[in-house]
C-alpha cells in the first residue's frame, strides 16, 4: 500500500528535505484509524517505519511497553517518544506542531 501513496508528496507539492525525525508507526492492516494516520505522513512526505502488528500478541506488548501502556492502533513515535495514535496526530498536525517535531532530527544515542 505504501506505493500507492508514493505520489501524495509530489501531487501536493511537499517534498521531504526538511523531515529529519525517525518516524515509526505500529499498524493493523485494516485499521481505519491507522489508513488515517498513514496517510497523513504519506502527505507530508514522512518515511516512516511501520509494524505491522496484526495477530501478533508479542509484537503487541512490545508495543505497549514502548507505549506507556496503550494497546490501541495506532501508535506512532516520533524520535523514539510516543506522541499517541491518530488523533493525536492530526491533534499535533492542526495546532502547526506536527512538522517542527518532524523537522527536529533524532538525538544520537
Amino acid at each position: 500500500m505504501a506505493n500507492l501513496f508514493n505520489w501524495l508528496p509530489l501531487l501536493s507539492g511537499r517534498q521531504a528535505d526538511g523531515i529529519k525525525a525517525k518516524v515509526e508507526i505500529y499498524t493493523w492492516q485494516t485499521c481505519p484509524f491507522c489508513i488515517r494516520a498513514k496517510l497523513l505522513l504519506w502527505w507530508k512526505g514522512v518515511k516512516f517505519i511501520e509494524y505491522k502488528i496484526d495477530g501478533d500478541d508479542q509484537a503487541r506488548q512490545a508495543m505497549a511497553a514502548r507505549a506507556e501502556g496503550r494497546r490501541t492502533v495506532p501508535q506512532i513515535f516520533v524520535n523514539d517518544q510516543g506522541i499517541g495514535g491518530c488523533d493525536q496526530l492530526y491533534g499535533l498536525d492542526s495546532r502547526g506542531q506536527l512538522d517542527p517535531l518532524l523537522a527536529t532530527p533524532p538525538n544520537p544515542a
